[in-house]
């Protein structure tokens, strides 16, 4: 897929509405530090610094929805209880949604309790009783489906087991759907996907397809038996398993090659949510009547961004379209890279130029740089800045041909226009810890050295190619075209 495909796709997202029914709990991530065992049992002792209350599953879904900018309605059940009445709190109060939730005085709100230390989960603990939705609370979600679906361009369907997801709450999102003409999404449980009807695609996790077909999906070779196999067992037009660091792969119901597709390698903070994620980009993707391939690209980027934060955390647009391959970053959210990639450890260098005809000594900086760094940001010079440096004529090519040219190369992270005739400013928003230049400069003439060395980075210097260089190669295509 395309760059600009993926983009505008993203870019479409607050044009569609997507209705998402389903399994709403409340998760809450208990945050402390560990430093002693307890002397009453051979366990850790959690010293609790905050506690954080966000809504998950089917609402996890529903606010990634939003997040990514599109109209998010929520159908799901809750008990009138403290849960539930938190939960509601959380979804009036996250825009872009809106949450119609059924109420029972039967059913208590499913919880799930995280205890996390120094970013890893120590325990879970979740309240979740076996909901038995009664038959009042049944029409009442069978009417707010058909309300809320007025207007939905996709319905995702949202089932953790939890009791929401009935075959008659799945009747009233089949009618719907057949109504209004849109797609459903689900996201599965259990091992009858021929529960589910006939919907554009069901979306299991490689340990749920494995236990729907009763067959290995540690490979390649497996997942294509087992998508096969499970094709056969549901009505739907697709099924789509993901597969955490092996990407995603896909089938479609008439064509006999099974699609594998891989994710960009990311450090893994925490799943949790992560499907939830993916399932909301799907259906923003298919509400937007994308390709199977487009939506999944847009899922595996989505999921891909999910696992590098704490919690059942959403992604926003403005991510995606900063980790999309669609070349030049704004300032704020070069910024943003930054901390994350700070927070997670990671060394950050910077090197600027105009790289406007790229040769080998152009690579010779980026891969040095690379070499001494975990993540490499570029500062390129604008049209403007670039003619004010060279002279008429210059750039030949313009600034966003050369940042998609920079975005290309594998040892760069991030590209980020500069107008002005140094980076100098650009080197203070980002305070790098590496500054790499390349030619024969004294480091006290390098501009940015001093603040780096001040913040504590160092500065390289990469010694030029002989022979190298956009002015020789411009020269040397004109004396050739003059001999001709």
């Amino acid at each position: 897929m395309t760059g600009h495909a993926l983009k505008s796709l993203v870019l479409s997202a607050p044009q569609q509405c997507v209705l998402c029914v389903g399994d709403a709990m409340l998760d809450t991530f208990v945050y402390g530090e560990v430093e002693r065992i307890s002397p009453e049992a051979p366990v850790p002792v959690l010293r609790e610094s905050h506690r954080i209350k966000m809504p998950g599953g089917a609402a996890n879904t529903a606010r990634n929805l939003a997040a990514l900018g599109a109209n998010a309605r929520l159908v799901a059940v809750t008990g009138r209880d403290e849960a539930g009445q938190v939960l509601l709190h959380l979804l009036e109060g996250s825009a872009g949604i809106e949450p119609h939730l059924v109420t029972s005085p039967d059913l208590t709100t499913v919880q799930k309790t995280r205890f996390v230390s120094s970013g890893q989960q120590l325990l879970r603990v979740d309240q979740e009783p076996v909901l038995k939705v009664g038959d009042a609370a049944q029409v009442d979600l069978k009417e707010a489906i058909s309300r809320a679906a007025e207007g939905a361009g996709a319905i995702v369907l949202s089932d953790y087991a939890k009791g929401t997801v009935t075959a008659e709450v799945i009747a009233a999102v089949l009618a719907a759907a057949e109504t209004l003409d849109v797609p459903v999404i689900v996201d599965p449980k259990g091992h009858d996907l021929m529960r589910y009807g006939k919907v554009a695609l069901i979306k299991p996790n490689a340990s749920e397809l494995a236990a729907v077909t009763n067959l290995p999906v540690s490979t390649d070779a497996d997942v294509e038996v087992a998508l096969v196999k499970a094709l056969s067992l549901c009505l739907a037009d697709t099924i789509m398993v993901t597969r955490a660091a092996k990407g995603l792969s896909f089938i479609r119901r008439g064509e006999a090659t099974v699609r594998h597709m891989r994710g960009d390698a990311r450090d893994v903070f925490d799943v949790s949510g992560a499907g939830d994620t993916s399932l909301a980009a799907l259906g923003i993707a298919i509400s937007a009547d994308a390709s199977t391939e487009l939506a999944a690209e847009l899922a595996l980027l989505a999921s891909g961004l999910a696992v590098t934060k704490a919690g059942t955390a959403t992604v926003s647009a403005a991510e995606l379209l900063d980790l999309g391959p669609a070349d030049i970053a704004s300032l704020d959210a070069a910024r943003d890279l930054v901390d994350r990639w700070r927070s997670a450890g990671h060394r950050i260098g910077f090197t600027n130029g105009c790289f406007d005809l790229l040769h080998p000594g152009h690579l010779k900086v980026l891969e040095e740089a690379k070499a001494r760094c975990d993540r490499l940001i570029v500062g390129l010079n604008s049209d403007a800045s670039v003619t004010r440096l060279k002279g008429e004529g210059r750039p030949v090519n313009d600034e966003r041909s050369r940042a998609r040219m920079l975005s290309g190369l594998a040892a760069v992270d991030a590209v980020v226009l500069f107008q002005e005739d140094t980076p100098l400013e650009l080197v203070r928003a980002l305070t790098p810890d590496l500054l790499v230049k390349g030619g024969d400069y004294a480091i006290e003439a390098i501009v940015g050295a001093e603040e780096v060395i001040g913040g504590g980075g160092d500065v390289h210097i990469v010694p030029l190619v002989e022979g190298q260089s956009t002015t020789g190669m411009i020269a040397r295509a004109s004396d050739q075209s003059s001999s001709d």
